[in-house]
């Protein structure tokens, strides 16, 4: 099912337009001929199993990937070093060098992108209790996730795009981060959150999308799954149920 806009979005609102991406890994295909685009203003939950291809999708909007084939705009542009500075992407695991300290990473950031709120991820990092002296090497999962997001969602990007980001994170924490999330969202912006917590954080979520061997298979708004009497999850159970896709 695709997602369309109820009137509350025109095509100026349109920040991503991805048309017949297709990419492989050798013989696996990790993208089929995949077609989506993002409105500004939401956040949005991506869903699929390990290897559906939300990662490699991830990659291509933040310009990680380039050898693929189709069309992929970001705020009408081709990806570029132009556009990556629109874009704050969040992977699945650590990018920091290990020989860091908190205070350092907020260094780090703040040479490196123009729209870094110093200030901002400074008190998040007093917010998750993290000190600017605690070495990243000598951190906890959840640890490094705190000092990654606050890193990440610290920049005034239009397009955040986060892969797994509280994997690691207890239910408090998480709690309080994506509090922080929605407080700090912007109507100019996109939040594109690729998680397996779909219960845990289907309240946040105004769309979702559902992958499966590299293709959109589900694309709609929570409210419109919601008023079929299911929730997300039962729903991406039911699209996923003996591997129907």
């Amino acid at each position: 099912m695709e997602y369309l806009p109820k009137g509350l979005y025109k095509m100026s609102d349109t920040l991503v337009s991805l048309r017949n991406i297709k990419k492989s890994y050798g013989r696996k295909i990790a993208l089929d001929d995949l077609s989506v685009d993002l409105f500004k203003g939401q956040i949005i939950g991506l869903f699929g199993p390990n290897g559906c291809g939300k990662t490699t999708l991830l990659k291509i909007m933040a310009g990680l990937i380039h050898d693929y084939n189709g069309s992929v705009l970001i705020d009408g542009s081709f990806p570029s070093p132009e556009t990556k500075q629109i874009v704050a992407f969040l992977p699945d695991r650590i990018f920091l060098y290990d020989w860091m300290n908190a205070g350092q990473a907020l260094s780090f950031f703040r040479d490196f992108y123009a729209d870094f709120d110093y200030d901002k991820a400074k008190a998040l990092l007093e917010k998750f209790s993290l000190s600017s002296k605690d070495k990243i090497k000598s951190m906890s999962k959840g640890m490094q996730e705190k000092l990654l997001l606050s890193l990440i969602m610290s920049r005034k990007a239009k397009l955040y795009l986060l892969d797994e980001p509280l994997a690691g994170v207890d239910p408090a924490a998480r709690e309080a981060i994506l509090d922080f999330i929605l407080q700090n969202h912007s109507k100019d912006s996109i939040i594109l959150m690729a998680t397996h917590l779909i219960n845990d954080l289907e309240q946040m979520f105004e769309r979702v999308v559902f992958m499966g061997e590299g293709r959109v298979l589900v694309d709609d708004s929570v409210e419109n799954i919601k008023s079929r009497g299911v929730s997300i999850e039962d729903a991406f159970k039911e699209v996923f149920r003996h591997d129907a896709w």
